[in-house]
C-alpha cells in the first residue's frame, strides 16, 4: 500500500514538474500561457460574481422569512450554530 502512495505521488510530481517546465521554459508554453491568462481571469471575474449572486438570493430568502414569521406571528427559529459566523461544524 505504502509503495503504491510513493508511485502515484511520483508520478502526480513528475507530470505536474513537466507541465511547469513546458508553460515557462518554452516558446509554445509561454504563449499557451499568455493566452491561458485572460481566459483564467474572466472566469475568476464570474465566479466572485456568481458568489455575489449567491449572497444576495441567501439574505432575499432571509429576508422573506423574516417577513413571513412576522406575519405569521411566529418566533424566530434558534441559530443552529453556537458562534453567528460559523457556518459549518467542520
Amino acid at each position: 500500500m505504502y509503495n503504491s502512495r510513493a508511485l502515484a505521488a511520483t508520478v502526480v510530481g513528475a507530470v505536474i514538474g513537466g507541465a511547469a517546465g513546458y508553460l515557462f521554459f518554452t516558446e509554445h508554453g509561454r504563449s499557451l500561457r499568455r493566452q491561458l491568462e485572460p481566459a483564467l481571469d474572466d472566469f475568476a471575474r464570474e465566479l466572485m460574481s456568481f458568489r455575489g449572486t449567491v449572497q444576495k438570493a441567501a439574505g432575499v430568502a432571509n429576508e422573506g422569512w423574516k417577513l413571513l414569521n412576522d406575519a405569521l406571528g411566529e418566533a424566530p427559529p434558534t441559530p443552529r450554530y453556537a458562534a453567528p459566523r460559523q457556518s459549518s461544524p467542520f
